[in-house]
């Protein structure tokens, strides 16, 4: 097998390839600050762009380079003199083009990761040229009123309470974060704490109970918020919470309880019982929060919607835009129907700050004072879709992840292990020893991405289906690449 820098040409990446006679810092002299200074970079980041995005059907999906060799030559001592903006995106584009992962072919399905879509992408650009610090209404009524309409269609794609606050956010860890926090300061004002005043030390203990196969981004939200390790609920075959045995661990306890659940679980896709699972955490008193990085577009779509049926009447919602929505990196939502506490969580109040009268300011629904305005995409994306095209989006994705394990199912020595509900598939060939096997030459031979995990007790070639440009060829030439790599495993 040809080596990561056996595949990497240094003549083309000579740093003396680069003219720089010809891109002269003189003409800095004249006209420092005109806007035709961007010009010159903004043609070269387009054209790179575009060669970029050309080749993502075609182009093997692996990096061929790794990072050390990449940084050994993009690092080391900062130069002494400037060079031209466009120069600097020529220097960039070539170096790194090597080491980028085609994250946005139609034949990537790993982790969970969606692409770019169109409308997405070219608001992504705007977004960034306009630079905005969405913090505030008065600052940036332009991106505060493209955000909150962005935020008002997923409520209602989703199925949400109309009232809830929507936050734009770096991705889902921050989305769980942020419902978190909300939850938090709930519970324990509920409890009679003065979580501001008085802060954690010596508040009751906060019992946060979740299914045994949630997403470890939970483990980490309430880790950032101080809130120690979760207590695990049993799961079923699937991975779905057991309601019967959240009962019995909610009545085994007492005091201030927040519940999370999710929707889509990471190997099998499979969704909790929302319905039962909430009825039993409001009879403690829980909040309930859903982790939804993905499955929570299932609400999208009337063939998928049962799916998350009775999720609406849980009290927070984290979802991942650049997952199922495939709007560029990065862009997490946190939903909240219960708007005083998460304003009171992450809002900040300051004197030099102009805060809005009519309604809540952005920087009051995230965490962050100082972002992007990370909803313009988002809005862009809805906007180009329509309600029928992201049902459409949604279905496909789901179709194909079944297309995929029809497909893996026909591979001699293969088998899928989950029910495939949405978009993810699990599948294994034999032994620990022989699956791993046939993941390791599947990545190696750079046709697809398919990322090897482990789930209940064993080894697994994980599946994910997020991006929107997959279609029936990919699935055949994904199918084929799993079978050849299978085929040369004895």
């Amino acid at each position: 097998m040809t080596s990561h820098d056996d595949r990497y040409s240094t003549d083309r990446h000579d740093i003396g390839h680069y003219d720089t006679d010809r891109h002269s810092t003189d003409h800095y002299d004249t006209d420092p600050y005109g806007t035709d200074r961007y010009d010159a970079a903004l043609d070269r980041a387009v054209k790179h762009a575009r060669e970029w995005l050309a080749s993502l059907p075609t182009r093997p999906v692996p990096p061929r380079v790794t990072a050390d060799r990449l940084a050994s030559r993009l690092g080391g001592e900062l130069p002494a003199d400037p060079i031209a903006p466009e120069q600097v995106v020529e220097l960039l584009a070539a170096e790194v083009e090597p080491g980028l992962m085609a994250m946005g072919s139609g034949r990537f399905f790993g982790w969970v990761i969606g692409g770019a879509m169109p409308a997405a992408l070219a608001a992504d650009w705007l977004t960034s040229a306009w630079d905005q610090n969405a913090a505030m209404r008065y600052a940036t009524p332009g991106t505060a009123a493209v955000e909150e309409a962005a935020g008002r269609w997923l409520l209602d794609l989703l199925g949400l309470p109309g009232e809830a606050d929507v936050g734009f956010v770096t991705g889902a860890t921050m989305a769980n974060f942020a419902a978190l926090a909300a939850a938090r300061q709930q519970v324990l004002t509920d409890a009679g704490w003065d979580l501001d005043r008085l802060g954690l030390s010596g508040a009751p203990r906060v019992r946060v109970l979740v299914g045994r196969e949630r997403h470890e981004t939970v483990d980490l939200a309430l880790r950032y918020l101080g809130l120690g390790a979760p207590i695990p609920v049993a799961a079923d075959e699937q991975g779905r919470i057991r309601a019967d045995a959240l009962e019995e661990s909610l009545a085994g306890g007492d005091g201030p309880a927040i519940v999370c659940l999710q929707a889509g679980n990471l190997h099998s896709g499979a969704f909790d019982p929302f319905p039962e699972a909430i009825a039993v955490a409001r009879r403690y008193g829980a909040w309930v929060h859903v982790d939804g990085a993905f499955g929570l577009w299932a609400g999208a779509t009337p063939r998928l919607r049962h799916l998350v049926d009775g999720c609406e009447a849980a009290d927070s919602w984290a979802t991942d835009a650049h997952k199922t929505l495939n709007v560029p990196y990065d862009c997490g939502v946190v939903i909240v129907a219960r708007t005083r506490a998460s304003r009171r969580a992450l809002g900040v109040h300051a004197s030099y700050l102009v805060s809005s009268d009519e309604a809540a300011d952005p920087m009051q629904k995230v965490p962050e004072l100082s972002r992007r305005a990370r909803g313009v995409p988002v809005w862009a994306a809805l906007r180009s879709l329509g309600r029928t095209g992201v049902a459409a989006l949604v279905e496909r994705l789901a179709a194909n992840a079944r297309a995929l394990a029809e497909g893996i199912a026909a591979v001699d020595g293969a088998t899928v292990l989950n029910d495939v509900v949405f978009t993810q598939v699990c599948a294994a060939f034999g032994d620990d020893g022989r699956t791993r096997a046939v993941t390791g030459r599947l990545i190696a031979d750079g046709t697809v991405w398919m990322s090897g995990s482990r789930w209940r007790d064993r080894d697994v070639l994980r599946i994910s289906v997020s991006n929107w440009s997959t279609d029936e060829r990919d699935v055949a030439v994904a199918v084929e690449a799993v079978r050849r790599a299978a085929a040369g495993v004895p």
